[in-house]
């Protein structure tokens, strides 16, 4: 049996782009976006590094996420942590409206204090359109 290496492993997966993988810190500023998130929302990575999560939040529904955020980050924990996915929808840099499925993972410094979360995301727009036209919601 071989043993991998998690340093190469984890930056495979993280670079391999086939899902979106976002980071953002305490405050919601976007510190890694890979090119998974530049397909998926159609900014480049250093459009999108060192901005808010605005940026893919449509304005109508910030509110809730900001507050929900600023909850996790105040209590160190979130009620979607134990791998539940959500569904949610997304703003792309050209304004159109997407359905994403994602998973978020709590990202905790050396102290062991919560830094951040990580989002894996995939758009699930033509799923989510073909279950509507399906059950004539």
């Amino acid at each position: 049996m071989t043993v991998v290496n998690v340093e190469r492993l984890g930056r495979s997966i993280l670079e391999s782009g086939a899902d979106a993988v976002v980071y953002s810190d305490r405050q919601g500023v976007i510190g890694y976006w890979n090119a998974g998130a530049e397909r998926l929302f159609g900014f480049r990575s250093d459009e999108a590094v060192g901005r808010s999560l605005d940026i893919i939040i449509p304005e109508s529904l910030r509110a809730r996420h900001w507050h929900g955020y600023q909850r996790v980050m105040q209590g160190g924990e979130s009620r979607y942590a134990a791998g539940d996915l959500l569904a949610v929808p997304a703003l792309r840099k050209d304004g159109i409206r997407i359905s994403v499925e994602f998973t978020v993972a709590p990202v905790y410094d050396d102290t062991g204090a919560l830094s951040g979360i990580a989002a894996i995301m995939r758009d699930v727009s033509a799923r989510w359109q073909e279950t509507k036209e399906l059950t004539g919601c």
